[in-house]
């Protein structure tokens, strides 16, 4: 009788989380944020401060810094993991004040020819009163105007919630990677039920309606490259997901390097164009 040879099984393939459960994610205050990004990506790091017309807002943060010798301007919403540092940087939703402080910095980058760096995690702009009465719409849309035709590299990395209008201020870029876990997206999964079925616990379902995961936004074209984590999650394991992050913004870099401004506008222009068009 022939003798029945079984295979060993091997190790379980990891189950890829559904949409919701990447919003989760996305949204786990242990996450890397911005200041982890930068402490353990770039050195010599200096931030600047202010608009130059009203104050200088903690929700968006930018300062000029290098990588591998490189100088670069880093800009990035600015979330906080205590309670304390959340309320102080407005739990990373920018005033008119933060956007405006970006396109300052990003002009003296374009000046000095520095490439430009922009982390987004963000649930979206900030809404309040004060924000509205100080023209929150409008630099959004002069945001998006501004990074459109800036003459430099523009690498955008989404790192947790890209939040609506908020998140696409600083996201207009020649390459725009994205965590494995983050999320993007025109609006929340919690709004889109709330809206569509009136019922907040639909959120999971509008979660896979909205298409706002990272291998989604892929195959959408919206995004240029996934960057891994660590196995569970980038809260798991910061620094390894801050050396991912560094391997993706350098390779990025050296892709961009060599072209022109102007032709770097260009495709800018026809990628922004072509957004939406299925057809």
């Amino acid at each position: 009788m022939a003798k029945v040879v079984r295979k060993k099984a091997g190790p379980a393939k990891r189950k890829a989380p559904c949409a919701m459960e990447r919003v989760k994610l996305a949204r786990d205050a242990k996450r890397p944020h911005l200041r982890d990004f930068i402490a353990n990506i770039f050195d010599d790091f200096e931030e600047l401060h202010g608009d130059r017309l009203v104050n200088d807002d903690r929700g968006l943060v930018g300062g000029f810094a290098t990588l591998d010798g490189t100088p670069v301007l880093v800009l990035g919403h600015n979330k906080g993991e205590t309670v304390e540092e959340n309320m102080a940087a407005n739990f990373g939703m920018a005033n008119p004040d933060g956007y405006r402080k970006a396109m300052r910095l990003a002009k003296l980058a374009e000046r000095f020819g520095n490439p430009v760096v922009t982390f987004v995690d963000t649930p979206g702009a900030y809404p309040g009163r004060e924000a509205e009465e100080r023209g929150q719409a409008e630099a959004i849309a002069k945001s998006l105007e501004f990074f459109s035709t800036l003459k430099t590299p523009v690498i955008v990395v989404v790192t947790g919630e890209g939040g609506s209008g908020g998140a696409l201020a600083i996201a207009v870029g020649d390459k725009v990677l994205m965590l494995e876990n983050a999320v993007y997206s025109v609006i929340s999964p919690e709004g889109c039920a709330g809206i569509l079925w009136r019922d907040g616990s639909k959120a999971p379902e509008a979660a896979e309606a909205l298409k706002i995961t990272a291998p989604d936004l892929l195959k959408l074209g919206a995004i240029d490259e996934i960057v891994p984590e660590p196995p569970g999650g980038a809260q798991n394991d910061r620094a390894a997901a801050c050396a991912l992050v560094r391997a993706a913004i350098v390779k990025a870099l050296a892709e961009l390097a060599p072209i022109a401004a102007d032709e770097l506008v260009a495709r800018r222009y026809a990628r922004l164009r072509a957004m939406g068009n299925f057809y």
